[in-house]
């Protein structure tokens, strides 16, 4: 297939959609790889900034799920701060816990979501409060995912509920919501600006 034809294939009307999720799937797997290679590079050149950045993300999570867990779910909980852990009594009497690590913070999120949005195609007006609003919503969405891996374990306390809510039920809940909002930005803000192009294109024809 020639370049005159993948154009044309991308500019279809009828294609859009496909050609929408292939570039979402394309910019996803391309930052986890570019990700993997600069996290090996140790962030260079702002590795510095980077891990200062995480312990600030750290801090401001570990806060916000104590907060979460002590005033809005009203749960009994005992804190280490030395290590970020959060400790509850499970249904059995034993301890249920999650220790938020650097790596269990929004920052690898946050960037997912700006090499997302800033390289894929959309009108800049709205991109300028969409892109922040989203960091605003993976952040929450974190806490949210702390705070359910924390319940899991004290509703269904066991050696392998920590891996299951980790590892799938939440990990898939982070990336659903990214996903949704990509899709929300597709459909009411990218398809409805060309719609719209299209609409005053064929006026003036």
């Amino acid at each position: 297939m020639d370049i005159k034809r993948i154009k044309a294939y991308c500019k279809d009307p009828k294609n859009r959609n496909t050609v929408n999720v292939g570039l979402f799937i394309l910019l996803i797997i391309s930052f986890h790889y570019l990700y993997l290679g600069w996290q090996a590079l140790e962030y260079w050149p702002i590795g510095r900034w980077i891990n200062g950045l995480m312990v600030w993300s750290v801090d401001m999570a570990y806060s916000q799920v104590c907060w979460v867990l002590d005033h809005v779910l009203h749960i009994d909980i005992t804190t280490k701060s030395v290590d970020r852990s959060i400790y509850a009594l499970n249904r059995n009497g034993g301890l249920a816990s999650v220790r938020i690590a650097p790596e269990c913070a929004s920052l690898k999120q946050w960037m997912h979501w700006l090499f997302l949005m800033l390289l894929f195609p959309g009108p800049w007006k709205h991109k300028a409060w969409y892109i922040p609003a989203g960091l605003v919503i993976i952040e929450w969405t974190n806490v949210v995912r702390i705070c359910g891996i924390l319940l899991m374990q004290r509703q269904w306390p066991g050696p392998n509920t920590f891996h299951i809510a980790h590892d799938y039920v939440f990990k898939v809940f982070f990336y659903l919501v990214i996903f949704l909002m990509w899709v929300l930005w597709v459909e009411k803000f990218k398809n409805k600006t060309l719609k719209k192009q299209e609409t005053e294109k064929q006026k003036h024809e």
